[in-house]
């Protein structure tokens, strides 16, 4: 089965979902659908003729809405700064399209349960890329979490922390500007591991926050001396209670020194503990209360073939897989949720109560109180 796919966003994220679409094939077989780069759209139309002859898109526009028209299209996938997912995304729904969306959905909880209801209303495939969902380290957590082997789940702790913009000169981008971004470190860091929490311990009750902005003024351009304001946060912590009865602890920072891409949490039970960091994305540390050796602590268990998607790369444990990997397990999801019907986690839905999280924690640390997640007004006194 040929998937013509249509690429609207030919900046660094449109490369890494067309060769995760490229290794999807390698790794899985055509069984699991053939994509077909059939266009790609950028407002550069540099950029747009420059992936076109490198991707090996067959044609080339600086018109998005050309994409979401094509009758040769199957799938549109939206790799554009965030601010243009809602009017990309619902266009293409409203064409009958299946579509693949980079992280968030939207800015906002509406607009991304709008869509959610368009596409189910349409019986389309709707994925929304939550990458680290696809981790199998991710896959082997939630396994734990659900046989019962940490017993009854108590408690979530876990930081993403980068030091990406710690440094003050660096000019103002979108990412600062939350008509384009919707937030800061919560929204480009924190949610990946909202959408981790989400899918292995379920939605989380209320959240209360506080957040910061370290840096309120970048340069307005590169070398420029003149100023721009930053509009969002550098730094945000969030206390949570989850709908299982669970407590915890969700941070998220943009300028944390010495921190790359730590993205680390600890899920704690009534009969064990399990510790995972992205920076050592191969290992997941397990602790079991039964375990006759107990008072040694931790030990270390490495990813191997026996873990979900780990197979599709090495026959034999313990081979670092990396971040490019779980972009290709998530094409291979979307290729069989489009070819076969499989089932899939990470749809719009998913991504909406993703949303409705983020929208609680910003009006949390606004207001600094209390705030329930799927509540309507949500505030708690």
């Amino acid at each position: 089965m040929e998937i013509r796919i249509g690429l609207i966003g030919a900046g660094w994220m449109g490369k890494a979902h067309t060769n995760s679409f490229v290794n999807a094939l390698l790794n899985f077989g055509p069984e699991y659908g053939k994509p077909i780069f059939e266009v790609v759209s950028d407002v550069s139309a540099e950029a747009a003729k420059k992936a076109s002859e490198t991707l090996g898109y067959a044609k080339w526009t600086t018109d998005w809405k050309e994409v979401v028209t094509d009758k040769s299209i199957d799938i549109v996938d939206i790799a554009t700064p965030n601010a243009f997912h809602y009017e990309i995304a619902k266009a293409a729904l409203e064409n009958g399209k299946h579509v693949y969306c980079e992280k968030p959905l939207t800015l906002s909880s509406e607009q991304s349960l709008e869509l959610a209801e368009i596409a189910k209303a349409n019986g389309v495939v709707n994925y929304v890329g939550y990458n680290n969902v696809m981790n199998p380290a991710s896959c082997y957590i939630k396994e734990l979490v659900d046989t019962g082997k940490l017993g009854d789940i108590v408690g979530f702790f876990g930081t993403y922390a980068q030091d990406s913009l710690l440094d003050p000169n660096l000019p103002i981008t979108w990412r600062h500007i939350n008509k384009y971004s919707g937030s800061g470190a919560l929204g480009d860091l924190g949610s990946h591991l909202l959408s981790v929490s989400q899918f292995v311990l379920g939605n989380i009750e209320s959240v209360n926050a506080t957040s910061k902005t370290i840096f309120k003024q970048r340069p307005a351009s590169p070398g420029s001396l003149t100023l721009a304001e930053v509009e969002n946060e550098d730094i945000i912590a969030i206390l949570t209670n989850y709908e299982n009865g669970a407590v915890g602890t969700i941070s998220s920072s943009r300028i944390a020194a010495g921190r790359k891409n730590y993205l680390t949490y600890e899920i704690q039970g009534t009969q064990g503990t399990v510790q995972y960091s992205l920076e050592r994305m191969n290992e997941v540390n397990v602790y079991f209360t039964s375990d006759d050796s107990a008072d040694r602590g931790f030990r270390t268990v490495f990813l191997g073939p026996d873990h979900k998607g780990y197979s599709a790369f090495y026959p034999a444990a313990g081979i670092a897989i990396g971040y490019n990997d779980m972009k290709v397990l998530e094409a291979h999801e979307l290729l069989s949720a489009l070819s076969r019907g499989t089932a899939y986690v990470c749809d719009f839905t998913f991504g909406a109560q993703i949303d409705k999280t983020v929208d609680a924690i910003l009006k949390s640390a606004e207001q600094q109180q209390w705030v329930r997640v799927n509540e309507k007004g949500g505030v708690i006194a």
